[in-house]
């Protein structure tokens, strides 16, 4: 016989069921696959653009409203605000924890800081927060007001501003985190995907050969373009060939290695010869066209054993393939 189930158990069954229905996400979400969302959030507002301007706050309050450092970017804007209701949890913990994912997921900290008042000027403090509000509003309502309006009995916040290089192109985040209330911490992530470059049109130019060169060694030469699957250049490759001689003329005493790069598409030794037959393209150009002394630069391809980016994608394998200056 079945027996009938006490009040008290009722009562806890009902309020677990009644917690579990309101801890869902909106209807209509797509969740960025980029950043994993701290334990026991939920998204309450979300808006995407596929193409429209962000600025990218990278310094602290320079003077009223103000900030002096600033990346302006464009590309896919993906905006998602998070709730977290309860009081076992504080701000910090969850700006710490996304501050260790994106440490750990290989971005690029640009700017960072925690804040436990309404004081203050540098990255992540409510004044600065305000200003990088007003240079991205949101132009969509919802929950993500109580975070773009604050509240005078706001506790802490912060702000993380990352960035990573990908085979797709690079990609912004930043992380808002706030004290709303005591049970109640908001987080805005906002994910911007610079839209990458069209291959070939991208030239690199001397100065920035010779920076890449002194900081780290080599450099890839964008802007050289090459026939499908074979060595021959196309004219295209002109203006960075240009930009090339004019820097090696600029540094007489320098010489280099160039290395051929393929993708893992086909058989190694294909690929071998492949890289190898390019890089001595180049540096046969170099030398016929620009009278670049054969002495200074010594080919060679590597085929597809130094990979940029994972050859499992179109935009993985266009950055594979590429012709690098790599300093002897």
């Amino acid at each position: 016989m079945m027996k009938c189930m006490s009040a008290a158990a009722a009562a806890i069954i009902l309020v677990f069921a009644t917690a579990t229905a309101l801890a869902q996400d909106i209807d209509g979400i797509i969740e960025h696959p980029m950043i994993k969302r701290y334990p026991g959030q939920v998204i309450a507002w979300q808006h995407i653009e596929n193409y429209q301007p962000y600025k990218v706050a990278v310094g602290p309050i320079t003077g009223y409203r103000a900030i002096a450092d600033w990346i302006e970017t464009e590309g896919r804007v993906t905006r998602t605000f998070y709730k977290y209701e309860g009081e076992d949890r504080s701000y910090s913990e969850v700006y710490k924890n996304y501050l260790d994912a994106l440490k750990a997921e290989g971005f690029d900290i640009l700017g960072e800081g925690i804040s436990a008042d309404r004081k203050g000027s540098a990255v992540g403090s409510r004044q600065w927060m305000e200003v990088t509000f007003r240079a991205n509003p949101a132009t969509k309502p919802g929950a993500v007001g109580t975070m773009f309006s604050g509240t005078s009995s706001s506790g802490g916040a912060g702000a993380i501003v990352a960035t990573k290089e990908r085979a797709a192109g690079t990609a912004y985040v930043v992380i808002y985190v706030e004290q709303h209330s005591r049970k109640y911490i908001g987080t805005l992530i906002d994910i911007v995907e610079v839209e990458a470059a069209e291959t070939g049109l991208v030239v690199i130019d001397a100065e920035a050969m010779g920076s890449d060169i002194e900081e780290y060694g080599r450099v890839v030469l964008d802007g050289i373009v090459f026939d499908f699957d074979k060595a021959t250049l196309k004219p295209e490759s002109k203006a960075a060939l240009d930009a090339i001689a004019e820097y090696l003329k600029a540094n007489p005493d320098k010489r280099f290695y160039v290395v051929g790069h393929t993708d893992s598409k086909g058989t190694f030794e294909y690929n071998r010869k492949l890289s190898s037959d390019r890089a001595q393209t180049v540096a046969d150009a170099l030398k016929v066209n620009y009278d670049i002394a054969s002495a200074r630069l010594e080919p060679h391809g590597v085929g597809p054993l130094v990979p940029v980016f994972s050859n499992q994608s179109d935009a993985g394998r266009d950055k594979n393939r590429r012709v690098e200056l790599v300093e002897r």
